[in-house]
């Protein structure tokens, strides 16, 4: 049962990798080349090459909110939580697999329904994560919102998105650190507070 749940594992990130590779529009051997196994392994496992895609792109997004809610455990700060979801957004470099992955379904998005529920669903849960951080810091004192709690929430969102774009373009001046830094410029103005970017 384990190497079957380890099979299956396996096959989820080879799914996601040929889709960043090839788009939404990715075939059946692309995704066995990458698990270096059959194409008859990959049925064996998903009958449904719609379900494969489906839960692999379930398990790629679940970094952009679970695994960022699960990075916040022990910091109570608002300010550092707030900085803390910031770093955990943003891609690491033009070839960050899981931004890739949401680049081909975000260009898919308008021709297929079912992806554009996947980002809809992502965007609002993003946003939820990120309002209930600006909440906190009124409720503590530490944030003075300079606009509702949803429309701050929404731009970080938005920015993390608009240079997360520009880095897989390879945009020459936008890098990791000034890619935070500039999202975070625009934290301090919405919060009121001035955010130390410490690593």
């Amino acid at each position: 049962m384990a190497r079957r749940g380890a099979l299956k594992a396996n096959l989820l990130v080879a799914a996601q990798r040929a889709m960043a590779e090839h788009g939404t529009s990715v075939r059946l051997n692309q995704i066995a080349s990458e698990a270096g196994v059959t194409a008859g392994a990959v049925l064996y496992h998903y009958p449904n090459m719609q379900e494969l895609l489906f839960e692999a792109n379930q398990s790629g997004m679940a970094r952009f909110h679970d695994h960022r809610l699960e990075a916040l455990v022990g910091i109570s700060d608002p300010a550092a939580r707030l900085v803390q979801t910031i770093r955990t957004g943003v891609p690491e470099g033009p070839e960050d697999p899981d931004v890739r992955l949401l680049c081909a379904l975000g260009g898919e998005a308008a021709r297929n329904n079912l992806y554009a529920l996947l980002l809809t669903s992502l965007f609002d849960r993003q946003v939820s994560m990120y309002q209930g951080i600006l909440e906190m810091g009124v409720a503590s004192g530490d944030f003075e919102l300079r606009q509702d709690s949803l429309t701050i929430a929404r731009n970080l969102v938005a920015l993390e998105d608009a240079y997360g774009y520009r880095m897989m373009a390879k945009h020459p001046t936008l890098g990791y650190e000034s890619a935070v830094e500039l999202i975070v410029e625009y934290a301090r103005l919405a919060t009121g507070h001035p955010l130390p970017l410490e690593k």
